[in-house]
């Protein structure tokens, strides 16, 4: 549908300055199918329609009861929902490794990881100085890998980071991290050299509220589960 068609459809409704229970049904459902372009010149033109009116004072207050239900019918549309972040990382290559470093380089506040092993120096290493800076990280780690030739777990240890591992028969072999507990970071990426090199892998960061509370709550539990 072109801008000409949206903007008779708005001065149809317009005419006897009602928007009937048929008109609102066909504008929501309207609404659902259009571009953000779209529904933003469609709520741009309301308002200039109703603009037209509003100096004639018998219509104004039919003309602006008029505008509020389109604008309220608009917003329902999942098109114009604010959107937040969202971005996919692959591997072989740098992609994966470097959103890693980046989110814990901006972390303000807290870090959780969750993982099966961490054995990537460079990851390693953003990691301390992370937890050097101030920013409240915990770790969380399979104990079968703890003493893997080239695992940083125990380095990381060392080196005052708070870390639990399992300590069970199973295997710890989630892999996601939580940033200042609104960001979200998961996929088959594991933290080691041979993820970044040579394995086909993916990240995927999101700050999708349900998702982050359903990993943070997850993540509460493991870690209270495997304290010392």
């Amino acid at each position: 549908m072109d801008f000409n068609q949206l903007d008779q459809q708005l001065r149809d409704s317009l005419a006897d300055l009602k928007l009937s229970n048929d008109e609102r049904d066909e504008l929501r459902q309207l609404g659902d199918n259009l571009t953000s372009d779209q529904l933003r010149f469609m709520r741009n033109r309301a308002f200039a329609l109703v603009r037209e009116l509003v100096r004639q004072p018998e219509q104004a207050e039919a003309a602006l009861k008029w505008l509020e239900q389109v604008i309220k019918t608009l917003d329902r549309s999942p098109t114009i929902a604010p959107q937040g972040i969202a971005s996919a990382h692959f591997s072989p290559g740098e992609s994966c490794r470097r959103k890693i470093r980046e989110l814990l380089q901006q972390a303000r506040h807290s870090v959780d990881i969750c993982v099966y092993t961490i054995s990537d120096d460079q990851l390693s290493e953003a990691i301390l100085a992370c937890h050097q800076r101030g920013i409240a990280i915990r770790v969380l780690s399979d104990n079968d890998k703890l003493y893997d030739d080239g695992s940083d777990i125990q380095w990381l240890r060392e080196r005052g980071v708070p870390l639990r591992v399992d300590n069970s028969p199973f295997h710890m072999h989630h892999k996601f991290a939580i940033f200042d507990r609104r960001l979200l970071l998961n996929g088959s990426f594991n933290w080691t050299r041979s993820a970044t090199t040579s394995n086909e892998e993916n990240l995927l960061v999101t700050d999708q509220p349900q998702l982050v509370a359903s990993f943070r709550s997850e993540f509460d539990t493991l870690w209270a589960r495997h304290a010392p």
